[in-house]
């Protein structure tokens, strides 16, 4: 079966609803080598996937490496670019100020991140993403990581207002000139996303973690508002950073870090619901989201080629609809998400 393709939002960019998220390139969590990576990206080339998002600050650029490198092999009007600017990298190698590479990404380039969401800043980033890419063009920029999440409460305020008076006229300026087709934002929080909704003139989004089989805040009113502007959403996180596709064994992670007792003992009881209508819980959690009109496509990280084709299978099983109903009569999942057809 051929991968559904969907328009992202108002744009009209088609994307495959399973997209290729690409921060395990990066070394997250485990160093990878070459080879492995690159299979990664073959394999979600032979899928049938056309929508590869990435991002300099995953393993300091070593992810868009890894991914130009193999889709410098495919025809350019096969496959939809996305990458984000907030960050770029300093090749004279000066001591990092901040922020820079966090503790998940343990190998990557030898390249320091200089945090920067200002207009020459932004420009900067994407120029040397270009580089890295081997490519002229990318369809999709979004802004990285102006979350609370990522900078903490006290920083977070004044790194929207750096974004929306630098960054954003920047990418607002290319987006005017059809050098880039879409501009958004590159978030873990819903709440910021809805910030960035209402603060400006946003194409797409891409909400980490935030709307998954597991939680589902972003329903309160960031993704009704996003439907209502037309905003085309990207889901990355959807399995918590891993604890959807181990399911609650020692070590799992969420949100990436080892997953708490409260959220163990939640995942348990949403697999032991899935097992008995003979579904996985990976399963179930790939489906999921897909059920929101607003997404167009879920962008999945990936180690292997196997790990790819695993992904890749999951769209083409069938998820019985009482499986949701009975999700939502255990108090396991919200009575208003909606769900796959």
């Amino acid at each position: 079966m051929a991968l559904e393709t969907r328009p992202l939002g108002r744009t009209g960019i088609p994307v495959t609803t399973l997209g290729f998220g690409s921060a395990p390139l990066g070394d997250l969590f485990h160093r990878l080598d070459d080879n492995t990576a690159r299979g990664a990206v073959e394999a979600a080339l032979e899928a049938g996937v056309t929508l590869f998002d990435t991002s300099p600050f995953y393993g300091h650029g070593l992810a868009e490496h890894r991914i130009g490198t193999v889709l410098r092999g495919a025809p350019r009007k096969s496959y939809t670019l996305s990458t984000k600017v907030g960050r770029w990298m300093d090749p004279l190698n000066q001591p990092a100020d901040g922020n820079t590479q966090p503790p998940n990404f343990v190998g990557g380039q030898p390249h320091p991140a200089r945090l920067d969401y200002s207009y020459d800043g932004a420009m900067r980033s994407l120029e040397q993403s270009l580089i890295r890419l081997g490519v002229d063009r990318i369809e999709i920029v979004l802004i990285h990581d102006v979350d609370v999440y990522s900078h903490g409460a006290d920083a977070v305020e004044g790194h929207f207002k750096a974004a929306m008076e630098g960054a954003y006229k920047a990418l607002e300026k290319l987006r005017s000139e059809k050098v880039i087709d879409a501009i958004g934002v590159g978030l873990n929080e819903a709440d910021m996303c809805e910030r960035f909704a209402r603060a400006g003139d946003f194409d797409a989004m891409l909400l980490a973690g935030r709307y998954s089989l597991l939680e589902q805040p972003a329903l309160d009113s960031f993704l009704p508002l996003a439907q209502e502007k037309g905003i085309g959403m990207m889901l990355g996180g959807v399995f918590n950073s891993g604890i959807l596709a181990t399911g609650p064994v020692p070590g799992a992670k969420y949100n990436y870090r080892d997953a708490p007792p409260e959220i163990l003992a939640r995942v348990a009881e949403i697999q032991k619901v899935c097992e008995a209508h003979g579904v996985t819980l990976a399963d179930a959690a790939l489906k999921f989201p897909l059920g929101h009109p607003a997404v167009a496509s879920l962008v999945m990280g990936s180690v292997s080629a196997e790990e790819t084709r695993r992904n890749r299978a999951a769209f083409d099983r069938q998820i019985p609809a009482a499986l949701w109903s009975d999700l939502k009569m255990a108090g396991l999942l919200r009575p208003d998400a909606p769900t796959p057809a």
